[in-house]
């Protein structure tokens, strides 16, 4: 028999070989349940929606190639979506009905404060669970993962490129919102900065309602900086302070963790002055990513028929769950069971398990108590001409080894580690706002 449940394989290799396989072992009606619990309306939908998309898609994919291969047997996946608006309540109503009622095998979650009520009843039914907010993350999460992106880590290989490709601009100016977001990711490019001896002129944490752009940028230009680092700031405040520096005259260089919808300040600029900008997630249209070992193995396939489905509504989130996805169905097929426990382990025992971008290990116990997220290279990415190019990989898990205990104490410094939280016996709200750019 073929073996297709291997290390880094995927869908687009189940579709090679499908026609090895005799008809009798597929077709069969009964699906594999998979439960989608995230905002898909209201103010933070764009943390949810396009990764609805996304997955369906994928799943769609899937299902044509003949779906999960279990144990010799073919079954369907089907994605079921529970709308929780991000409302704490509604997601203990939504994770009740997609675990008693659909059986889901794997629960899908944007995370933060949906997650946090449902961490006992989860845990209690050992329901493999993951999120796309690894603070969500501690010891006593044993069947919560973070496969897709460990935020705010990755930001590292930025300022790490920025340090040896750009070293004139060494005054760095930088600027986040005061929240679950902002503050890690903050704590982090200041590690990262002092890391590559790069002296941060202004660090300002403002109020995530802060609508006075002025009040965060004017102090952070009359520094004179060389570049202006939003970190990770949400995309409404990305593309205002962008806006903003531009009208101001300012002429170094933007970085930033996120840049969705990046097409729009460019317009709304010049690709003169956005030329350069660094940022973290690729379009999936890069040559880079067709020669990487990637998950999709068609990124841009996938890329241009999600564009043609759900137009302007691609963004990180369009792929993050899928890349979950992804992972789970390979251990799923190497361990020809849905059983949570077992596709855990075996997505523990992988060495190494392939994550969005290639090759990767779990990590975490130092910052999160527990080594349920994935680390290992990650894009860094530049606008040339108005359009997002992937200037290099950059290995996560090498800068870790020299500067981990670096990052940790930054990450001390604000209250980060999962010791302090679970010390301060208070719940840290994540309090998300949109991704979504607007006038």
């Amino acid at each position: 028999m073929v073996e297709i449940g291997m290390l880094g394989s995927s869908f687009a290799q189940t579709i090679a070989v499908t026609s090895l396989f005799p008809n009798d072992r597929v077709g069969m009606t009964e699906p594999v349940n998979v439960g989608f619990l995230a905002p898909l309306s209201g103010p933070v939908s764009s943390w949810g929606l396009p990764g609805l998309y996304g997955c369906e898609l994928w799943a769609e994919w899937l299902n044509r190639a003949g779906g999960i291969l279990i144990g010799g047997r073919r079954y369907p996946l089907r994605i079921i979506p529970f709308d929780c608006g991000y409302d704490p309540q509604r997601a203990m109503e939504g994770a009740r009905h997609l675990v008693l009622t659909e059986g889901v095998s794997l629960l899908m979650m944007l995370g933060g404060d949906t997650y946090t009520p449902l961490r006992s009843f989860l845990n209690q039914r050992r329901v493999l669970t993951s999120t796309l907010l690894p603070s969500d993350l501690s010891p006593d999460t044993r069947y919560l993962i973070a496969p897709s992106e460990v935020h705010p880590v990755f930001n590292v290989t930025a300022v790490d490129w920025l340090a040896e490709n750009e070293p004139q601009r060494r005054r760095i100016a930088l600027c986040s919102q005061r929240d679950a977001l902002g503050l890690p990711s903050t704590a982090t490019y200041r590690a990262a900065f002092e890391a590559a001896g790069l002296p941060v002129v202004k660090d300002i944490l403002y109020d995530p309602e802060e609508t006075d752009v002025a009040a965060i940028v004017d102090p952070m230009l009359a520094q004179k900086p060389d570049v202006l680092c939003w970190c990770t700031s949400y995309t409404p405040m990305v593309h205002a302070m962008t806006e903003y520096a531009y009208q101001a005259g300012f002429d170094g260089r933007i970085l930033s963790c996120t840049f969705d919808n990046y097409p729009r300040c460019v317009a709304r600029t010049s690709r003169a002055f956005m030329e350069g900008t660094l940022f973290q997630f690729p379009d999936f249209d890069d040559p880079k990513l067709a020669r990487k070992a990637f998950f999709f193995n068609r990124p841009k396939e996938f890329y241009r028929e999600y564009n043609a489905r759900y137009p302007e509504t691609w963004s990180a989130v369009s792929w993050e769950y899928v890349a979950i996805l992804e992972i789970w169905h390979a251990a799923v097929e190497k361990v020809a069971s849905v059983s949570p426990v077992s596709v855990l382990t075996t997505m523990k025992q992988m060495e190494p398990v392939t994550h969005a971008f290639g090759p990767a290990r779990w990590w975490g116990e130092q910052v999160f108590g527990i080594d349920n997220a994935l680390i290992g290279d990650w894009p860094v990415v530049r606008l040339v001409d108005g359009k997002a190019q992937i200037a290099e990989f950059r290995s996560v898990p090498d800068w870790l080894k020299r500067h981990e205990t670096l990052l940790r104490r930054h990450l001390q410094s604000m209250g980060q580690l999962w010791q302090q939280r679970a010390e301060a016996g208070t719940v840290q709200t994540t309090g998300l706002l949109t991704r979504e750019a607007g006038d």
